[in-house]
């Protein structure tokens, strides 16, 4: 199986790494529009895996063309590039004949490249947008969960953030994935369900107090983009369905700041004689404000809440008692490694989409044309990869 990742930064090189350590793999392509860049990563993956099975090639994610050609040959595509690229990538990887996944980041390509799913299903391939760690992982916990619980659910609730493992004031973060994302998430509208129903709710609210046991309080708030298709798919068979990003106390407000003095919006402002977006100027000042190379930690909690049973007439003249409803979890907590060098991000985002990308590649996932990642990936073989990589994920079930 030879396989593709467009993308030599954080994620792709992890990506690259897990792909490589696959005896299964025989060959992984690293492509990036910074040749030295992709060299570099091949190198340090080949290191690692004490294997040569990654090489460097340079290409401009935005010339679909020359994607289209490097792709043919390939079993599968990971893109690892911002998510405005996505939606040519994942039209050249129809036309090669190659599956093709992304880390998504934004609905609207999400969405249309799901509408390619006809096509692509004529020509054999697989579209899997959607593979990190939330929307991703997260969504396929999710599906778990709602198997589990018997296939309907008074609400589905994800918590997730990625986040310095000890924390440095005013901000409290640590960018650890593309800032365009971050910003994405912070200032596109949030869906989710409410009363059944899909709705667009905006970004930036409903902060609520998080615990998790062991670990510090968190604020948790809705951001855009980490539900995904879960409305849609389970719209009619869940009350309520949300994510919610979470941060150390304080950084809501501050972000909330920004965003209400529109210095997320991509509208241009004249300045003097030049015109300038306040989202182009705050993609600067918060890679370099965010940066930073200290150790991370990653927290997620998947719920999924039982419908209440109702307590008819029956039971009160029996006195019988309340029967609680059950809640359902997978829970994740974990930490950057320093053997690899890899950030729990790294290994909670590029790995689950590694993982789905093989599972393609090797004909493990079976479906063709678009993928959700909640209905088309095998939970079980999935939970197995991931605990087979040394990330840990919980699950329990308790009445309330």
């Amino acid at each position: 199986m030879k396989l593709l990742v467009i993308g030599a930064g954080m994620m792709g090189s992890a990506a690259a790494y897990d792909m490589a350590r696959n005896s299964a793999v025989e060959s992984v392509t690293l492509a990036d529009s910074d040749k030295k860049r992709a060299k570099q990563a091949a190198a340090r993956v080949n290191k690692l895996t004490r294997a040569e099975k990654v090489q460097a090639v340079e290409l401009d994610a935005s010339r679909a063309k020359d994607a289209r050609k490097l792709m043919s040959g390939h079993a599968a595509t990971l893109s690892c590039v911002p998510y405005f690229f996505n939606l040519d990538l994942a039209k050249a990887a129809i036309d090669a004949g190659c599956h093709f996944t992304d880390l998504g980041g934004n609905n609207t390509i999400v969405r249309k490249e799901l509408d390619l799913g006809r096509k692509a299903e004529k020509r054999g391939v697989a579209i899997a947008p959607d593979c990190g760690l939330s929307p991703g992982m997260a969504s396929i916990l999710a599906g778990e969960l709602m198997r589990r619980i018997g296939g309907k659910a008074e609400a589905l609730k994800i918590y997730v953030g990625g986040l310095p493992k000890t924390p440095k004031p005013p901000f409290g973060y640590q960018l650890v994935f593309s800032v365009e994302g971050l910003i994405n998430e912070y200032c596109e509208p949030a869906r989710v369900l409410r009363g059944g129903k899909m709705r667009d709710i905006e970004p930036l609210t409903e902060p609520e107090r998080f615990h998790l046991k062991g670990y510090p309080e968190l604020v948790a708030f809705h951001t855009s983009g980490g539900t995904s298709t879960l409305p849609e798919t389970f719209r009619g068979r869940v009350g309520e369905c949300f994510e919610k990003t979470l941060r150390y106390p304080g950084h809501f407000e501050m972000i909330r700041s920004l965003y209400d003095l529109g210095l997320f919006s991509s509208e241009p402002l004249k300045v003097g004689k030049q015109e300038v977006s306040p989202r182009a100027v705050m993609s600067r000042i918060m890679t370099e404000k965010f940066a930073g190379d200290e150790p991370d930690v990653v927290l997620m909690r998947v719920e999924a809440h039982e419908q209440k049973p109702r307590r008819g007439l029956g039971d009160i003249l029996r006195r019988e008692p309340e029967r609680k409803a059950r809640v359902l979890a997978f829970t994740l907590y974990d930490e950057y490694d320093a053997a690899t060098q890899m950030t729990a991000m790294m290994r909670t985002t590029a790995w689950p989409a590694s993982v789905v990308t093989q599972m393609l590649g090797s004909g493990a996932i079976e479906q063709r044309g678009g993928i959700r990642q909640e209905s088309d990936v095998p939970a079980e073989k999935f939970l197995s990869a991931m605990a087979a990589r040394g990330v840990k994920i919980g699950y329990s079930e308790e009445n309330r």
